[in-house]
């Protein structure tokens, strides 16, 4: 068992890696989806999405579980455990005979994936604190913001040269090597003696707690339709590219460009939030998002733009859909985090668990009413927006 502590260097990437495994394992997918559809679900297409929709449904859930499980069992043994049962799910995707059992298998991969996702941040909490926590968190998006962008090309590459079943091993591999990197080199951050008993009661209490607060109750409502933009756009955005713009083949370098691109609104966030605050911040956002989707729903509603225009309207419209968590998501979990710092563990757990499940309710059917066009998509987002800054303007100051 390790005992000496990481070298920065060496910690903020090993944290990236771990928190990676979530836009790899839906990014990486994107381009096999149309394979996936005509092998599995020719008659129905759109069902591909739900590849990505169930992974995010099973690390909803398992985030509610992920945070205070670490406070009782310590950080390293959820995050190996969450890994094993990621991995497994791993396998059984790559056998499976039917998109039914893909599709359990990967609400399964999201329940494994969801230790990395909470715990790292635990781990993180338990060495830093302050500004030196910030900092590290900081690093650790810079590495991040990198993965969406080569995810896609690395799942082509992959799929080109073994097929589509093939990215189930490649998690199997992503995985392996991250656990065994922090296996050899990273010690367990929280001692025996600062671990707490989890309890179905502790659970419903804090449940009870967090849900009493008007408002962590809108941030989580307003983090919803954030998360189910995302992801309704994410479910689409490879069948828009290949059937609206004939952009498939070239879709993996798109898609690098919009995941840069977006990726700075998390920088652009850090520099405004201390000046203009994070309640302005986010309903600006969302005003701004509900103002610009419109627009351009009107302006394919009417068909106005030559292809080529199209396209980079719809280019520099997905950017901004995708920046949208850059600038909110975060404001919104300190927002929601404010009155409840004495569990913020917890809490944090179920703020994250309650706006992810939400927002696969929302994007499965905004996904799935894809009829060849982009305008299901900009009207269901134009709509989550403009919910979301009604939301804004009803929370307390």
């Amino acid at each position: 068992m390790p005992t000496r502590p990481l070298g920065q260097v060496e910690f903020v990437a090993l944290m990236a890696m771990l928190s990676a495994t979530i836009a790899f394992s839906i990014d990486s997918m994107l381009p096999a989806l149309p394979q996936i559809a005509l092998e599995l679900s020719p008659a129905n297409p759109n069902q591909a999405q739900l590849i990505l929709t169930s992974f995010v449904l099973g690390l909803g859930v398992g985030t509610l579980f992920a945070g205070p499980l670490s406070d009782t069992f310590g950080r390293k043994p959820v995050i190996m455990a969450g890994a094993a049962l990621y991995s497994v799910a791993a396998v059984v995707a790559y056998f499976a005979p039917s998109l039914e059992t893909i599709l359990l298998a990967r609400i399964v991969q999201g329940l494994g994936a969801a230790g990395p996702r909470i715990v790292t941040q635990a781990l993180i909490r338990d060495l830093y604190k302050g500004r030196d926590m910030a900092r590290i968190m900081s690093f650790t998006m810079m590495v991040f913001i990198l993965v969406p962008a080569v995810a896609p090309m690395m799942g082509q590459v992959i799929i080109a040269g073994f097929g589509w079943r093939a990215v189930f091993l490649a998690f199997l591999v992503f995985s392996a090597v991250s656990m065994l990197w922090m296996t050899l080199r990273q010690p367990e951050t929280l001692p025996s003696s600062a671990r707490r008993a989890m309890t179905l009661g502790g659970l419903w209490s804090s449940l009870r707690e967090v849900l009493s607060h008007r408002v962590i109750v809108i941030s989580i409502l307003v983090q919803t339709l954030g998360f189910a933009s995302i992801f309704g756009s994410l479910s689409q955005i490879q069948q828009i590219f290949d059937q609206v713009f004939a952009r498939g083949d070239s879709f993996p370098q798109w898609f690098a460009l919009i995941a840069l691109f977006s990726g700075l609104a998390s920088i652009l966030n850090a520099q405004l939030v201390g000046r203009l605050g994070m309640r302005f911040l986010v309903k600006r956002t969302y005003s701004l998002q509900a103002a610009f989707s419109a627009l351009v729903a009107l302006t394919f509603l009417f068909d106005i733009w030559p292809p080529q225009a199209a396209f980079a309207v719809y280019f520099v419209w997905s950017i901004s859909v995708f920046a949208l968590g850059g600038l909110t998501i975060g404001n919104l979990n300190a927002l929601g985090m404010e009155p409840v710092g004495h569990i913020a563990g917890m809490a944090a757990s179920v703020m994250g668990a309650l706006a992810t499940v939400g927002a696969v309710i929302f994007a499965v059917p905004l996904g799935l009413a894809f009829d060849g066009t982009p305008l299901p998509l900009m009207i269901g987002i134009t709509i989550f927006a403009l919910l979301g800054s009604v939301l804004m303007r009803a929370m307390p100051k």
